[in-house]
This record gives structure tokens, sequence and C-alpha cells, in this order.
């Protein structure tokens, strides 16, 4: 029987190993990115945000599951839809069921609803009904408490000041009620980490070698007993990383860190094959010398002796 996503990445969590979800803001990057993971012989995920089918050239989650399909091995990875506010970062309200409910029947593996910007209260309903949506048909729901900066217009605050006032921080205790009523199965934190930028010139900047509240994550992992998501993983000091994933870390997203790699790619030699090449350089660099998941698919399909 195939494994589903939900018991890969418990599976992982178990391990203490990485699954690393890579965002696909250009259509073009997805056959490097899926033969990177293979070539790794690792288990990963391929994901799609809201925001990257009006902010980059992703177009849409219809459009991202069709190029999906052309190059997936599920030996190696999942489809997972990423970031679906419901208030997104113009601070516009989203009709969100209906895309999440499309995501599904296009035959996404996993959703993720992002109430980040509600209150507690109204996080905890947004997420429920996705859970429930989701859970009917078999697929796990990521949900996000706390602020994890970094996609609004503008620059954000001081990295420093951010880490050590802990703004926007998951409360601990908030995190434990907030699992056991909106029923999520994977929850992103803030604990330190930050997301690319995506407005302006910011975004071809490079992002904040971020660091990490270890103590922090080992409390909301005992207080919620559910899998960690890391938003915002490209330039996490290493060490953090590591530490973070043997302490329930488990899904870590990545997308400056190989989007940067493709564009940089294709403008210095106004080629899309050479922005490619160094997006699957990156990919596989990140999976095996950041992650050190080189050989683990194994393991995470409880294949290995």
């Amino acid at each position: 029987m195939s494994l589903n996503s939900t018991d890969l990445m418990n599976n992982a969590n178990h391990l203490g190993l990485a699954v690393p979800a890579f965002n696909i803001p250009y259509l073009t990057m997805m056959e490097p990115v899926i033969q990177a993971i293979i070539d790794e012989d690792s288990f990963g995920l391929i994901e799609t945000a809201r925001l990257e089918w009006y902010k980059f050239e992703a177009k849409g989650p219809d459009v991202i599951a069709a190029e999906f399909a052309k190059y997936a091995d599920p030996d190696h990875m999942r489809l997972h839809l990423d970031h679906v506010p419901v208030i997104d970062e113009d601070d516009v309200r989203v009709d969100f069921l209906p895309v999440i409910k499309q995501a599904i029947d296009l035959g996404y593996q996993s959703v993720m609803i992002d109430g980040s910007r509600l209150s507690l209260t109204e996080n905890i309903d947004a997420t429920r009904q996705v859970a429930e949506l989701a859970h009917a048909a078999s697929v796990p729901c990521e949900a996000e408490l706390g602020a994890v900066l970094g996609h609004e217009a503008g620059p954000p605050p001081p990295y420093e000041e951010l880490f050590a006032t802990g703004k926007g921080f998951t409360d601990v205790d908030e995190a434990r009620q907030f699992v056991q009523e909106s029923g999520c199965d994977w929850l992103s934190a803030a604990v330190g980490n930050i997301h690319g930028a995506i407005s302006g010139a910011l975004r071809d900047q490079k992002k904040v070698e971020a660091r990490l509240d270890i103590e922090h994550i080992k409390k909301i992992r005992a207080a919620t007993g559910v899998p960690l998501v890391l938003h915002g993983g490209s330039g996490i000091q290493r060490p953090y990383l590591l530490e973070a994933i043997q302490n329930g870390m488990t899904k870590v997203n990545i997308g400056t860190e190989i989007r940067q790699a493709y564009e940089l790619g294709w403008r210095k030699a106004g080629d899309i094959g050479e922005g490619q090449q160094a997006c699957y350089e990156r990919t596989r660099w990140v999976i095996r010398d950041y992650f050190n998941l080189t050989g683990t698919r194994d393991a995470i399909f409880g294949e290995a002796d």
C-alpha cells in the first residue's frame, strides 16, 4: 500500500529527518527540482503558494498540478498546497475554501491554510473548516500560528530586534489550544524564522542568516505533539536548523535559495536552460549539504534494513 503524506511526515518526524518542501514560483523550475530530489535519492514535497500565482509565474494550482504530473515520481515526492491565506500579504481577505477544495480535487496530497493574520479564535475557526474538508478526502492540513514575517510590502523590522523581543513568535499555550481545537495535522510555527522578501528589489536581496529559538521549539512540540513546519527555511544558520529538526521541526520550506539561483542563472546567460541547471545544482546542494538527506528515501518510506 502506498504511504500518504501523513505517514511519510510522521515517519520523518520519528526518525529526526527533515522533509524539504520546495516552492515553484516558475513552472520551468519544476523539472530540475524534481530531478534533484530523485538524483539525491531523498524524499521531499513540491509546493505552490497562492502569492506565487500572482507575484511570480506559477499561474495557478491547476497549472502547477499539470506540470507536476509530467515529472513526478511518487517514490520520491508528494504535491503540497502552500500558503492559502485568509488575509493575504496585501491585507486583502481571500475566499480560501474554494481554493483549497480545488486543490484537493486536483489531487494535492496535503494543503495549508494560513490564518495567522486573524485572532486566535478566528484562526481556529478557519483552520477547523479546512481540516474538516481535507480530512474528508484523507488529506492532512497544515496551519500557521504566530507571525512568520517577510512577505509583507516594505522592509521587515531589523532581524536582531525581532529575535530579541520574540515579536510574532508562536505562543506555547495558544499552540496547544490551537492544535486541539482546530484539528490541524502540522503546525507552522514562528521561532525566529522569516520568509524571503517578495516585493520589489527586496526579492533579489540575500536573506538574513536567521537563528532559531530551540528551547521554544521544544516547548511547542511538547505542547502540541504534531510535526512542526519551518517556513522561511532558506538561509537559516545550519547548526540551528539541524538541532530544530531533531526537536520536531520536520517540514522545512525552501523558496528563496533555489529561486534566486534560478533567476541569477537565467539572467546571466539570458537562457532559461542555464537557470534550470543552476536551480538543479542548488536543489541538490540543499538536499545533500544543507540537510544531509542524500539516500534517506528508503528510511522515510520504512524500507531501510
